[in-house]
């Protein structure tokens, strides 16, 4: 993407590494719209960056996503840039049952939600000169955590509709590109400081660097294994991997 001259609306900008991309953006000059659904924290990150504006979004809701598309086009537009940043991460377990609310809470803020908002801004988009769906999607996609399953297909769910997204604007201005972060040390499932974890400085800084580039995908060099292990051998290597964290479990 060209990372410059651009108007960017961010979901899930509040926190993490929502915050961290939108600040990051904000850096370079570009014109940042962060959305979140507390109006305080809002307030706080548009104070610390002036210029920066907010709005109160409820991702979760089809009319509020349609109500808050039609105020982007009209207050911004030049608005080129969508990121479908927001998602949340309950942990679940798949070997018994399933609380269906919060089953459906996730599916609803990690695949549906952006999905939506895609569709209610995509004609926005294609109008303009050049434009770009970034689909913050996670390494989960690819390498699932056992004890996040729900999470996990709800990121490999988005992913399969990037790679479809991506093929049907071929013939547009539109561009889709994918971020697939590893763990990184952020408060998604309670701010641990795992040493395991990716500092959030270190993976804004490679992200952003390759984000200025034409992959489709952005994976960061220390996830890289757990993207590429997709394939006929998978079933060890996620086994192997989940292993480990039953062994020595993250501590909230």
């Amino acid at each position: 993407m060209q990372l410059t001259d651009n108007t960017i609306f961010l979901t899930g900008g509040t926190s993490g590494i929502g915050r961290s991309l939108a600040e990051a953006f904000h850096k370079l000059g570009n014109q940042v719209i962060i959305a979140g659904r507390r109006k305080a924290l809002l307030d706080e990150v548009t104070a610390a960056n002036p210029g920066m504006r907010g709005v109160e979004l409820d991702i979760n809701d089809p009319q509020d996503i349609q109500a808050v598309a039609e105020w982007l086009v009209k207050e911004f537009p030049t608005l080129n840039v969508l990121v479908n940043n927001a998602g949340i991460m309950p942990f679940d377990n798949a070997a018994g049952a399933i609380d269906d609310a919060v089953m459906q809470s996730i599916i609803n803020t990690n695949l549906y939600g952006p999905i939506r908002l895609t569709a209610a801004l995509i004609e926005h988009l294609k109008k303009q000169p050049r434009a770009l769906i970034l689909n913050n999607t996670s390494i989960l996609a690819f390498t699932p955590l056992a004890a996040s399953a729900v999470y996990s297909a709800s990121k490999a769910a988005l992913h399969s509709y990037s790679l479809s997204q991506r093929f049907m604007l071929r013939d547009t201005t539109v561009k889709v590109q994918e971020i697939a972060p590893p763990w990184v040390n952020t408060d998604l499932i309670g701010k641990t400081d795992d040493p395991r974890a990716m500092p959030l400085d270190a993976f804004i800084e490679q992200t952003m660097q390759a984000l200025g580039s034409d992959a489709e995908e952005v994976v960061v060099e220390a996830a890289r294994q757990f993207r590429d292990n997709a394939g006929p051998k998978e079933h060890a290597f996620v086994h192997g991997f989940n292993q480990m964290l039953a062994d020595s479990p993250i501590e909230l």
